[in-house]
């Protein structure tokens, strides 16, 4: 009994380590992200893609309200998994900090100073008593220098720069068909297929244009810029990956359902 009193100690206390070195409330936040629907980030020789599942629970809902794809700055991209509220902070944080950067230096800021700045925001909620740290997880994509760079950040304020990832539900499912599938030399559009992809292997019906984002930064114009839903549509259907129009209807009722 005196063990669990101990332990309910060390989860009321953000800032207090438990004696085996853990910070309970970081541990939370993790699993927030987990809870949220899967995000993607592939890097491949030429740019860019961020793809991610933005399933609603309700056929009454907006499809265009619900945001997981943030554009940054011309070269940047972000995706998110997690508690939405959190992550629309950090992405106006994002968005200050490389309006500061092109005001004070006169120039875009780098993919990798940004995702720093991000994650030492992060960290502070990990050590400030009274707040709580942030329950999800960012893919930055951007282009730096002519190279295409990918990171992640986590709710403890480490940055990790990847080639390929994904956060947020179904995270090992999907890593796993990343890493069987990805080749570093695939083009952009090979870069989109792979997401699908790797979408569509944990998905039990297939995906419908209107229940996924995607979004490129490419090398040559390093710009941002997400696909429309007959873009997507093309891709879907090029790879056999489109869903079942009464299906999808199916899932949506079932998911009113659950409600």
């Amino acid at each position: 009994m005196q063990g669990q009193n101990q332990q309910q100690a060390y989860d009321r206390g953000i800032t207090i380590f438990s004696p085996d070195g853990r910070l309970y409330q970081v541990e939370y936040a993790r699993e927030a992200v987990k809870r949220g629907t899967a995000s993607i980030g592939i890097r491949t020789s030429d740019g860019v893609v961020l793809a991610v599942d933005k399933r609603i629970r309700s056929p009454l809902m907006e499809r265009s309200s619900v945001e997981k794809i943030h554009k940054a700055d011309d070269h940047i991209g972000i995706a998110s998994a997690g508690h939405v509220a959190d992550a629309r902070q950090l992405i106006d944080f994002a968005r200050r900090q490389a309006q500061v950067n092109h005001l004070r230096y006169g120039e875009p800021v780098g993919v990798e100073t940004l995702t720093k700045e991000i994650t030492d925001y992060i960290q502070q909620y990990t050590q400030v008593g009274g707040a709580r740290p942030f329950g999800v997880a960012l893919i930055i994509a951007g282009i730096a220098n002519g190279e295409p760079r990918l990171y992640e950040t986590d709710p403890s304020g480490t940055p990790y720069e990847w080639k390929a990832l994904a956060v947020g539900a179904d995270r090992g499912d999907i890593r796993d068909y990343l890493e069987a599938h990805y080749d570093e030399s695939m083009v952009l559009s090979e870069g989109v297929d792979l997401a699908l992809e790797a979408l569509a292997s944990v998905a039990e019906d297939g995906l419908a244009p209107e229940g996924i984002g995607i979004a490129t930064i490419d090398v040559e114009t390093e710009t941002f810029g997400e696909l429309s839903d007959d873009e997507k549509r093309e891709h879907l259907e090029a790879a056999d990956l489109l869903a079942d129009p009464e299906a999808e209807d199916s899932e949506d009722a079932e998911d009113v359902d659950e409600e």
